[in-house]
């Protein structure tokens, strides 16, 4: 059976993690072709050892990696190491670890960083649903200005 990890952070503001499972346990196979594994870190900084295990212990096809940068100045260049971190895991396993990040300054307003959060949660783990069972679904919207948090921006006239 083929296994998608997920792992977030205990410093993120919001269960980033519980939302990509609730998007994951209504993608077809759930439970039969599939099922889901979870880790949580202390913080975004642990991401890529714990994806990197779950890839190479746990045996899974694919990582949702969830976190939270703060505010400061330097969570953006903690945010940018750990994000070399994951892109580092991803190859030196050969596997996809989708990166979700939501920082923590993309909105002022407590509700609309939920909704953020919780989109951009559940958008990736669509997608990775999608590159591992329907890479078909990514395809078709290649160029249109998808992106997952806020809403699609659409794609450019004439493309």
């Amino acid at each position: 059976m083929i296994t998608i990890g997920v792992v977030d952070t205990m410093f993120a503001r919001y269960d980033m993690g519980g939302a990509a499972l609730a998007e994951l346990a209504e993608c077809p196979g759930h439970g039969e072709a599939f099922q889901v594994l979870r880790r949580t870190v202390p913080g975004f900084k642990d991401l890529a050892v714990a994806a990197k295990n779950m890839i190479e212990v746990d045996g899974c096809s694919i990582v949702i990696a969830c976190g939270m940068p703060g505010k400061a100045d330097v969570d953006k260049v903690c945010a940018h190491e750990a994000s070399q971190g994951i892109m580092q895991a991803q190859l030196l396993t050969s596997t996809p670890i989708l990166e979700v990040f939501v920082h923590e300054d993309e909105a002022d307003d407590p509700e609309t960083l939920a909704m953020v959060f919780e989109n951009r949660s559940r958008g990736h783990a669509r997608n990775a649903y999608w590159m591992l069972f329907e890479p078909e679904q990514l395809v078709a919207r290649a160029g249109q200005g998808i992106r997952q948090g806020y809403g699609h921006v659409g794609p450019l006239e004439g493309s």
